[in-house]
Parts: C-alpha cells; sequence; structure tokens
C-alpha cells in the first residue's frame, strides 16, 4: 500500500509538472505572438521627419503631393527662443528655420526616397540661401526624429554629392522644439497659387517635381 500511495503520489507531481511545462510554453508562444504583433503595427506606424530647403511655402508644395507622405506642416525649428513668430524668424535673430514637418508611412514610401526628392528640389550647396530667400532661416537643414535615420541622412547625402557640383552644406541636427506655423502659411500654394511668388517661384519647382518624380504623385 506504501509504494502505490508513493507511485500515485510521483504520478500526480510528474502530472502537475508537465502541466506547469504546458503552460509556461504556451505562455512563451502567446508572448512571441503578442510581440510580432506590436512589430508589424511599429513597422505600419507613420514616422517623422523634419526639412528646412529654403521658404517653407515651396517645400510643403512638394512634398503634399507625394504618395505615402500623410501630412506635412509648415513650422519653425531649430532656434532658441520659445513660441516664435514668423516676422521675429524672418528677422534671423531667433535662429529658427523654416521647416515642413513630414508624417509618413515607410511601408508606401521610405526615407532614402524622401531625402531624394528633398535634395533634388533644393540648392544644398549655397550656405543660408534659397535663391532670393537670404538669412538664416532659409538654410538647408535636416532633424532627425530617430537615431536610425541618421544612417540613411548620411547615405542620402553621400548620392547627393554626386549629382551637386560644390560641397553639400545642408546641417544635420537631432529634431527640437517644433512650432507649426501660422495658420495662414498652411497649404499655401495649394489656396495661392495664383499669387506672384507661388507663379514665379514654387511652379516652375512644382513642374521639375512632377516630370521627374511623376511616379510619386498622388493621384
Amino acid at each position: 500500500m506504501e509504494k502505490f500511495t508513493i507511485r500515485v503520489g510521483r504520478s500526480l507531481l510528474f502530472l502537475a509538472l508537465g502541466l506547469v511545462i504546458q503552460g509556461r510554453q504556451q505562455s512563451y508562444a502567446q508572448s512571441d505572438e503578442s510581440n510580432q504583433k506590436i512589430s508589424q503595427v511599429k513597422s505600419m506606424e507613420s514616422q517623422t521627419i523634419t526639412l528646412g530647403a529654403g521658404c517653407f511655402w515651396c517645400v510643403e508644395a512638394v512634398f503634399a503631393n507625394m504618395k505615402g507622405v500623410d501630412s506635412v506642416t509648415s513650422g519653425y525649428m531649430g532656434g532658441h527662443i520659445k513660441n516664435p513668430a514668423y516676422r521675429e524668424v524672418c528677422t534671423g535673430r531667433t535662429g529658427h528655420a523654416e521647416v515642413i514637418q513630414v508624417k509618413f508611412n515607410p511601408e508606401s514610401i521610405d526615407l532614402i526616397m524622401i531625402l531624394e526628392v528633398f535634395f533634388s528640389t533644393h540648392d544644398p550647396t549655397t550656405l543660408n540661401r534659397q535663391g532670393a530667400d537670404v538669412g538664416t532661416q532659409y538654410r538647408s537643414a535636416i532633424f532627425f526624429h530617430e537615431t536610425e535615420q541618421q544612417s540613411l541622412i548620411d547615405q542620402a547625402i553621400s548620392q547627393a554629392s554626386l549629382e551637386w557640383p560644390a560641397p553639400i552644406v545642408t546641417e544635420v541636427q537631432p529634431s527640437s522644439v517644433y512650432y507649426i506655423a501660422e495658420d495662414y502659411h498652411q497649404s499655401y500654394y495649394e489656396l495661392h497659387g495664383e499669387a506672384p511668388y507661388c507663379r514665379a517661384v514654387i511652379a516652375p519647382k512644382m513642374k521639375k517635381f512632377q516630370e521627374k518624380y511623376s511616379f510619386l504623385l498622388k493621384r
């Protein structure tokens, strides 16, 4: 009777251990599945890059028309005072650059292509100047939002250096406080396409972009 009791006890113990192990395996499997789902969700989340390439009206017009771009807003970044207004930024004394903040879907368009368009649609070799717009607020600049973006930016600059005859002077910095510009700056070309500045400066830039990157245009 004693041996039988011991055997029954051992059987119950092994059964209990088996259930514990099975439970842990199911837990790990569920955890792996959850991690995979989280990874998939993250890969589909929007990413952000902030770009300065002269007057933000011009740059916004280009990127707002690109497939895979979820939103583009004009604003200010890279300065040293809080809540700058346009009239202050225009003096160059706040240190801010006129920028656009681009939110994009990496499943539809990657950062390399965005940066290729960036370097193709402004002159990254002129320091603090784009055409007739002169001042530090018009500097060529890339503000990255994730450390992983840095190597792609370096790659894009190396490629752009082969396309431009003069050295690239684009400033590369981690993103800082972003101040969205006043309402009347948003979607400026879309709303004021017949204005003299838009017809003289933005329209030719848009035509060049549309011809070279027709495959990127939103339909």
